[in-house]
């Protein structure tokens, strides 16, 4: 079975989400005055409830906020995984 890592490297973590076809995006609704707010990937098709982000701006938000990105490379049975996951440090 495949285990999540957590990683906190900016372009580690540009890669893993482009490498699945993931924009960086944070949910419309938790959008504050400074700039932040929840962070997500959009796969696919866009997300009405996502606002997508540049990825300096994510990163700012990601920073600030003292996260990681809980992650897996594959799923079980070898599959390209989406699982991630946004915790603290």
């Amino acid at each position: 079975m495949s285990q999540a890592k957590s990683i906190t490297d900016h372009d580690a973590i540009r890669r893993w989400a482009e490498e699945r076809g993931g924009r960086p995006a944070r949910v419309k609704a938790t959008a504050d005055k400074d700039g932040g707010g929840v962070l997500r990937f959009d796969f696919g098709d866009k997300d009405d409830a996502l606002e997508e982000i540049d990825w300096e701006t994510f990163f700012r938000i990601f920073d600030d906020n003292k996260l990681a990105l809980l992650e897996q490379d594959e799923t079980k049975d070898g599959q390209l995984s989406r699982f991630s996951k946004f915790v603290q440090r």
